[in-house]
């Protein structure tokens, strides 16, 4: 056998080595890419040069990931929660007290045991906000009216 079969095999199969001992969904897409080039180069009574086999190995790695996108990852069934892993997004629309008063647009409020930044208008400590959205862990507030609750 020939060299290139031999190595586009070997990639193949560490590519789905690598898949299966760190799961994402991506290595596996390589691997079919490198698979199929395998076999182009397998099948293929002339030897193909090896700038060729890396731009076929491109082109497949490009289609199979195209394929997954726009296949598989449309199919794929959508949360109930889409905010369970992203807290500050869960916390939108809640109104809850300043701990620390915003000063320079930047204060922090107490939710359960965890303290959040916040930024928004400046307001004293005690007055109550509403969370309007958030990144990583600083959430927008706006000033809310007290409900009584």
């Amino acid at each position: 056998m020939r060299w290139d079969v031999f190595t586009w095999a070997a990639v193949a199969l560490l590519l789905f080595a690598a898949e299966a001992l760190a799961p994402g969904a991506f290595m596996l897409w390589l691997g079919f890419a490198a698979a199929a080039v395998f076999l182009l180069v397998w099948l293929l009574p002339v030897e193909l040069p090896l700038l060729l086999q890396a731009g076929a190995f491109v082109v497949f790695s490009f289609a199979s990931i195209l394929v997954y996108r726009r296949w598989f990852r449309a199919r794929e069934p959508r949360s109930d929660q889409p905010a369970l892993n992203r807290r500050s997004a869960a916390l939108v629309g809640r109104v809850v007290v300043l701990a620390e008063p915003i000063v320079d647009g930047r204060g922090r409020v107490q939710i359960a045991d965890a303290y959040w930044d916040v930024v928004g208008p400046d307001l004293p400590a005690g007055s109550h906000v509403r969370i309007t959205g958030g990144d990583a862990m600083t959430l927008q507030v706006e000033p809310a009216a007290h409900t009584g609750a």
